[in-house]
């Protein structure tokens, strides 16, 4: 797929990985919704693509809930007219306190709300918004933490795991409308998640050996393989999910 010219609508465009593929988007010259339940960070972002030349404009929107997921669709293709690229990019882990197995139901819930939900929901809206144009990318992050154990935030590997399967079975489903859905699964990234995982700065305690034993990622690297997928139109049907190396 050409980007240039293109509509991307791109959630947790506040920051991190969303917010740096906004930026590339643009950069290959595609307006970009930036779509974020953070007003301040989105319209940080929406500046910082503005201050290099692109065109974006923020929308403010929560996609865990079904009727925040239609507004923030409804209102980016009454703005723009259509939608051609979606990156369901929002997320969130569980955190320090109280963690597995203490951690309850509403945290849980939250979780699965965020990554699961929000990603079904807006995958289900992008296919829709997506035939209107005759095909299109979504392109859903998940996480290296779908393939293997993640015993001190297991609500998380889960739910990026559920991601994963669900957007295979969904690049099978959007293949004969022109639609290719795939995944990209980042390891250790730096972006204000890891800070949210204890006390909003610094990383939760179980995360630390963690970090300690990796090289951290940066956003834009993962940007770059995002719109990689965007581009590559041979995938459609069976969905790519691809791992980022890291740096070391």
């Amino acid at each position: 797929m050409e980007i240039s010219g293109k509509i991307a609508l791109v959630t947790g465009a506040a920051s991190g990985i969303g917010r740096a593929t906004a930026i590339a988007l643009s950069g290959e010259g595609a307006s970009v919704a930036v779509c974020d339940i953070d007003s301040e960070g989105g319209t940080e972002t929406v500046s910082a693509i503005a201050a290099q030349g692109g065109q974006a404009s923020f929308f403010e929107g929560d996609v865990s809930t079904p009727s925040g997921v239609r507004s923030l669709f409804a209102a980016v293709e009454a703005a723009y007219g259509g939608i051609d690229i979606v990156h369901n990019n929002a997320g969130i882990m569980t955190g320090d306190t109280p963690g597995w197995p203490e951690v309850g139901l509403e945290k849980i819930k939250l979780v699965i709300s965020v990554n699961v939900a929000g990603v079904m929901m807006g995958t289900g809206a992008a296919i829709q918004a997506l035939r209107k144009r005759g095909g299109g990318a979504i392109v859903n992050t998940a996480s290296v933490a779908a393939l293997g154990p993640m015993p001190n935030d297991p609500m998380y590997a889960a739910s990026k795991a559920a991601v994963v399967n669900f957007t295979e079975s969904c690049a099978v489903l959007a293949e004969s409308e022109n639609i290719r859905v795939n995944a990209v699964l980042p390891g250790m990234v730096d972006t204000p998640i890891i800070g949210k995982t204890g006390d909003g700065v610094n990383p939760a305690a179980w995360l630390r050996p963690a970090i300690a034993a990796t090289t951290f990622l940066q956003p834009e690297e993962i940007a770059d393989v995002v719109l990689g997928l965007i581009r590559d139109d041979s995938k459609a049907g069976s969905a790519e999910l691809v791992v980022p190396p890291d740096n070391s």
